[in-house]
């Protein structure tokens, strides 16, 4: 992209560089009205756990998600903050479940158990 194109804004895609692999059409100030409907105020942690589930979708094709390796991934990826028990308490309502939700991707299956709401 030219000098030009960056001042006239022909090069600019619509997406926040902090989100470089959120799905098209989500902003951080759409997940942030999501958050509040959830009773959620996010904070850095939280964004941090968004963009963690969003770079995993990008790694990964959406339909072949495993609920357990996604879980284990952000309790690794997590690990030195106090790990799934950290993000359970950012997410009361499922690290993946909710994290999903608000980060504008479709939670995988098992995820979510209307039976029960959340176990993920």
């Amino acid at each position: 992209m030219s000098l030009m194109d960056e001042i006239i804004g022909k090069g600019d895609t619509g997406k926040d560089p902090r989100f470089p692999h959120a799905p098209a059409g989500w902003t951080p100030t759409a997940a942030a009205e999501a958050a509040k409907r959830e009773g959620l105020v996010l904070g850095e942690e939280h964004w941090d756990a968004l963009r963690a589930l969003q770079e995993y979708y990008a790694r990964h094709e959406p339909t072949a998600i495993n609920l357990r390796e996604l879980h284990d991934a952000l309790g690794e990826k997590f690990h030195r903050q106090g790990g799934i028990k950290r993000l359970y308490l950012l997410f009361p309502g499922g690290p993946v479940a909710q994290g999903c939700r608000i980060a504008g991707l479709k939670a995988p299956a098992g995820a979510t158990d209307r039976g029960f709401g959340s176990v993920a």
